[in-house]
């Protein structure tokens, strides 16, 4: 049985941490909210983009002169994975289930007998998928110098990832992230980018409307198919953000909880062991005396 100084010293140590878990909590909690305004304002942004460029690429379909980016390589062969994490842990599950996602359409791909690469954005990502993927991941950036988020680090990863299809290293390009749904909530995400996937409206749905561009719209696919993919790209990284400080929050209160818990079974075992150590003394006195 340890001794009364040893479980002092443990109840002691278990407070420390839950003040560090509280902290972290309390500074999640603090940057969370900007984070999300963030991610919340991304999105129409990127999903109008989307819907300009889909109604563009409907007037241009068919046209020879068309982007790669849209029309693809016209192969299937060889897959890019970008896939975006946190720099930092202690945030739950968040980094491992984007991780999962990316791992389970390798695997998938993989067994069809398709290449796979890998382009990791964030620490957590690339310590990870390194321990299976080692010689298949092409490609890691590192944010954690980064202290805000910009469209600038988003593009830089878009150049690269279109520089390399250019050069024609790969046919198909999917990017992973985590989107942001509540504190509790961030759903793993898949989306594919290059090249980029345009919706068929539905059967039901009003008619388009018709525009004539000028210049000609393969010249403006030409310029909105790669700023394109670094708004994708930029929505995912804030996304990303939204959900780990959501995840992190989530994980530290969880974490203060438990260390609460524990504090309390310490101290019930300290003062019960306290208790009958007094009691053991007062009736070895007591002994003492009535021998005497």
């Amino acid at each position: 049985m340890a001794s009364l100084k040893d479980m002092r010293v443990r109840i002691a140590s278990t407070k420390a941490t839950q003040k560090i878990t509280k902290a972290m909590q309390m500074v999640a909690a603090s940057k969370l909210r900007r984070a999300q305004l963030a991610a919340e304002a991304a999105r129409p942004y990127a999903e109008k983009m989307d819907a300009v460029i889909s109604n563009i690429a409907a007037a241009s379909a068919g046209s020879p002169a068309s982007s790669k980016l849209l029309a693809g390589t016209g192969r299937d062969q060889v897959h890019l994975l970008l896939v975006c994490t946190g720099e930092r842990g202690l945030s739950g599950a968040f980094n491992s289930s984007i991780v999962r996602l990316a791992r389970e359409r390798a695997l998938a791909l993989m067994n069809q007998g398709k290449e796979v690469k890998f382009f990791c954005v964030g620490r957590k990502g690339y310590e990870q998928l390194r321990r299976q993927f080692e010689k298949q991941i092409i490609a890691h950036v590192d944010l954690r110098s980064v202290r805000q988020i910009g469209f600038v680090n988003a593009e830089d990863i878009a150049k690269q990832v279109i520089a390399r299809f250019d050069a024609g290293e790969f046919d198909v390009c999917t990017l992973f992230y985590s989107r942001f749904k509540s504190v509790i909530a961030q759903i793993p995400t898949a989306q594919q980018i290059i090249p980029l996937v345009v919706e068929a409206p539905a059967a039901n749905a009003a008619p388009v409307a018709l525009y004539e561009y000028e210049p000609e719209e393969d010249e403006i696919l030409s310029s909105l198919l790669p700023r394109n993919v670094g708004v994708q790209i930029f929505r995912a990284l804030l996304e990303n953000n939204a959900s780990f400080y959501g995840a992190q929050m989530s994980a530290m209160d969880n974490a203060t909880r438990n260390a609460g818990e524990m504090i309390r079974k310490q101290t019930l075992v300290y003062n019960r062991t306290r208790q009958a150590m007094i009691t053991k003394e007062l009736i070895e006195i007591i002994s003492g005396a009535e021998a005497v």
